[in-house]
Parts: structure tokens; sequence; C-alpha cells
């Protein structure tokens, strides 16, 4: 079988690229071919034999040169439809499995596959994996960061919400971008063009299913997690967070109750816009981004983790991966969060956005047996392998 694996970064960035490289590399260890399109990047670590690829867009880009010159090209990318199209027509994949593209590749690569459809009378099968709300939601957080809190107007509603709250980056003008997009490509029905659309939470597919477009073609397959081996540790020396400094993630919560527990030590793994405000914080190290072994062996070291998140998580590998090495999590009610977390046995849960809550409860748990009492209850726990994973979705491919 031939696949052609779409995704905006073709370098790691984050869970959605690991979801892709992990399974790209499984379909090849299974004799089918693979190759691969998004943008070009110096850090690429995969591509296409015939290296085209997208110039690099960034949408969070300022100035007025950027405001003037990069809407359209966000909306929709001429560039990437004639690329793409001239792969399909080399390449004839039997498959083509997208994963984040808009903004930077647009939906515009849709429109390349109705063409090569038509054109050339071959039924190339279109999978999406919905790592977020983008094609109900143009923030795709469904949260509000002007007003910190979780929003779904968008999904009963006009797109156009997105502006008046200031949704993306909490900006008028790229909120009303997003905005010109979603509406652009809804009335052009361009997502009709997707054959199935796999969801990694319940949550997910709940939201996306409320687009009639969408509806009864969504199916939720939980993301996969290779088992890690931890070394066993008596008793945890810290709180961990792992994951993107960011508002929608909780973090401006979370250091402001790490200030008030002066007793407790707290680390934090990762990068992003907020990264100059975990610096400076007496009981918290900021170890940065890790991976691999290095990650795996952090997370073994600590008492419980936090995933404190204040929009709708889809399914966070930060959850899953915790829990796989047998370290509890303290997670927000929100999004698909709950559908991981077992509260009282692997975990707990508190009130998204509730600051005084996390705080009580990050303290009682600190000062409690429960942490050491849970870590048999998580080790227990089992999520698909990659190979599960690959066996579940190769009758999606084929269309059975």
């Amino acid at each position: 079988m031939k696949i052609l694996m779409v995704n905006k970064f073709l370098y790691p960035a984050g869970g959605a690229e690991t979801y892709v490289f992990k399974l790209g590399e499984y379909w090849k260890k299974h004799g089918h071919e693979v190759e691969y399109f998004g943008m070009y990047h110096p850090k690429n670590i995969v591509g296409n034999r015939w290296e085209l690829y997208c110039d690099s867009k960034d949408f969070h880009k300022k100035g007025i040169g950027a405001n003037l010159t990069n809407p359209f090209k966000l909306i929709y990318s001429a560039e990437a439809k004639r690329k793409i199209r001239y792969i399909l027509n080399v390449f004839q994949p039997d498959v083509m499995h997208i994963n984040n593209f808009n903004y930077q590749l647009t939906p515009s690569i849709l429109t390349a596959v109705k063409e090569y459809r038509r054109q050339c009378g071959k039924k190339i099968r279109v999978v999406y994996t919905a790592h977020d709300s983008q094609m109900v939601c143009p923030n795709h957080y469904m949260y509000s960061p002007s007003q910190r809190y979780v929003c779904e107007k968008c999904l009963h509603g006009s797109y156009w919400n997105c502006v008046s709250g200031r949704c993306i980056h909490n900006s008028f003008f790229r909120s009303c971008v997003g905005a010109a997009e979603g509406v652009y490509w809804k009335k052009r029905n361009i997502y009709s063009m997707m054959d199935v659309i796999i969801c990694p939470s319940f949550f997910m597919k709940e939201k996306l299913d409320t687009n009639s477009v969408l509806s009864g073609r969504t199916v939720m397959l939980r993301n996969f997690m290779e088992p890690l081996k931890v070394k066993s540790v008596k008793k945890g020396e810290y709180v961990l967070y792992f994951g993107r400094y960011s508002d929608e993630k909780g973090i401006r919560m979370l250091l402001d109750v790490c200030r008030k527990l002066p007793q407790i030590p707290f680390v934090f793994a990762g990068k992003g816009s907020l990264s100059d405000l975990v610096e400076g914080i007496s009981n918290v190290k900021n170890v940065g981004f890790l991976t691999g072994d290095d990650l795996t062996k952090l997370i073994g070291g600590a008492r419980f983790s936090v995933c404190p998140s204040e929009c709708h998580e889809n399914c966070p590998f930060s959850v899953i991966e915790s829990i796989m090495c047998g370290i509890p999590v303290l997670g927000s009610d929100r999004g698909g969060i709950p559908e991981l977390i077992k509260d009282g046995r692997t975990g707990w849960l508190f009130p998204g956005g509730d600051r005084e809550r996390l705080q009580e409860m990050i303290q009682t748990i600190w000062n409690s047996s429960e942490p050491e009492m849970f870590r048999s209850a998580c080790r227990k726990e089992t999520f698909d392998t990659l190979e599960e994973y690959g066996r579940k979705i190769l009758p999606l491919y084929r269309g059975e």
C-alpha cells in the first residue's frame, strides 16, 4: 500500500509529530511505501523523494509586513495545492493520512485531492486524525485566551464569534483570519472530502459530531503508547509538570500555586511562549524540553504529575505517559482528561480553572500516602501499543 503522511511540521514539534513519525515508521516496517508532505524546515527528519515542501509560514509572526502579505496564504495556499497535486500524480497513493494542516498547508490540499480523483479516476482514501478541534473552532482549543474560559460558541453559532472574543493569540487581526478561514472552507464544504476522521477521545468525537458534515465520519481511537520501563522508586521527590508552557495549559495558574506552596518542590519540563515565567521561583526547577529516556526518568522520579489545562484537552500524551510510568496524575476535568484518569485510583480530578481547589489538592496529596498507593493501579492501565493501533487503523485505510 502507498501512504502519503501529511503534517505541517516534519520535525519534532509536539505530540502530533510524534504520532506521525512513529506511525509512518510502523507502515514502513510492515512493507508499505510511505512519503511525507509538509513545510520545509532545516530540522526536518522525514520528507519525500521529490524534495517538494511548502515554504515555512508562521502564524505567530508579528509586524505590519506580515499582516499585509500573509492573510490569504493562511487561508488558501496555491503552493501547497500545486506541490501536493504533483506528488499525488507521480506517487499515486492509496491513502493520504492528514494530520495538522490549517493556517500553513491549508485545506487547499483537499481541493488537490478532489481534482485528482476527478481527473485520474483514482479513489484515494483520505484519513484525518483530529489532534485538535480546528474543524469546528478557529483557535482549535475551544478556549478564550482573553477571558481565560472554555468556549463553544463557534460549535453552535458563527465562526465570527472568534473575532469578538479575540480567540487567536488574543489578536483581532489573527482572529479575523481564523474566522475567515473557517467560514470560507465551511461554505466550500471542503471537509466532506475526508472519508474517515479519527478522534483520540470520546470528547473530541462528540464535539466534531455537532457538525453535520463531520458526523458519521468520526471514529474514536485512543492514541497509542509503547510500554515504558521506569526504575521503581520508593517515594517521589517532586511534583512534575511536563508539556507546553502556554496560557491554555494552565501554566500561570499552576505557577501561582507553586509560589503559595514554597515547602513543595516542583519540576517543570517543556518549552513555550511563557518560558520566562517559569524562571525565578525558588521551589520551581525548569529543566527545559526533554524526550526519550531523559523524560521517562524524570517522570519516574515524581511523586505525582499535574495536568492543569484550562482548555478542552483532547488526549494529552503527558497524562498517558505519566500513568504508564506508574505515576498518578492530578488533572483538570476539561475535555478528554477525565477519560484517561480514574479518579481515586490512577489520579485525581479538579475543576478546571479553580486555582484555590488546585492548591488545596496539591497540598493534601503531597502530604498523603495516596501517590504511592496509586502506583500499582497506574501500572495496570493499558493503552494500545503501536502494533495494536496499526492493526485497528488498517481497515480504515482500506475502507472496510
